[in-house]
């Protein structure tokens, strides 16, 4: 039997998109694959959408989280109640719906690690974008500010830089390696594009997340600990004012 068509990802060019219809193409083991949906699946550090499938009969299924699947292209749906996934067939309409406050926070925050980013100019060797806070680990040896950092990036967010996505070839990345600052994480490749991410006269790297329109969208954020991981790694976290 052969694997159902691979999802079209509506999160990838609008992240303001809370909810689509869709079609069921595959359901079983408590997952749910779509025909296209507005689910970002956990990946480059950052954590998947949660939200609820609405069936054609009023019924919300619980979306706990998302996960790409083991076929490029492939997005799992995994219910809060892994039984109701027997509930469904491919051809089935809905709609999805992701929680918008899940999805809000972890803008807020993505948009917020790549002000850091612009404010530490060293590798990226880890980092964690959730609801709650998020961080990012940087290659480095020399010791970091808290204050410094808290001051840095609301000045970002005061200047209302916009932020915007474009696309470009796997041979213009190549040409360019220094637009990857992750040494942990790397660009997908296969489909012959990268989206690049860039912060007006900020920051511009590659990256497949969820992003706000305009630095000021981020709002208060704070560097709430800086750790000493190792001795060439600064870990930083990140917190809601």
């Amino acid at each position: 039997m052969s694997a159902p068509p691979a999802t079209e990802e509506l999160f990838r060019e609008d992240a303001d998109l809370l909810e689509c219809e869709a079609v069921v193409t595959a359901a079983g083991d408590g997952a749910v694959q779509l025909d296209r949906t507005v689910f970002y699946p956990q990946g480059g550090g950052q954590a998947g959408d949660a939200g609820w499938l609405v069936l054609a009969d009023g019924r919300q299924l619980a979306v706990a989280d998302t996960r790409k699947g083991p076929e490029p292209g492939q997005i799992l749906h995994l219910l809060a109640d892994p039984a109701q996934a027997a509930d469904l067939a491919p051809g089935e309409p809905l709609v999805a719906r992701i929680d918008a406050d899940r999805r809000r926070a972890h803008r807020r925050f993505h948009s917020a690690t790549h002000l850091l980013c612009a404010l530490v100019p060293h590798p990226v060797d880890g980092c964690s974008i959730t609801a709650q806070y998020a961080r990012l680990d940087f290659h480095m040896s020399e010791p970091l500010e808290r204050q410094a950092l808290t001051e840095g990036l609301a000045r970002f967010v005061a200047a209302a830089r916009p932020v915007t996505t474009r696309w470009i070839t796997e041979a213009e990345l190549d040409a360019n390696p220094q637009l990857v600052r992750s040494m942990s994480v790397q660009p997908p490749r296969g489909s012959g594009r990268v989206r690049l991410v860039e912060i007006e006269g900020v920051d511009l790297q590659p990256c497949g997340g969820t992003h706000v329109g305009n630095t000021a969208d981020i709002g208060p954020v704070i560097v709430t600990k800086i750790e000493k991981k190792s001795a060439m790694t600064r870990r930083v976290i990140l917190g809601f004012a």
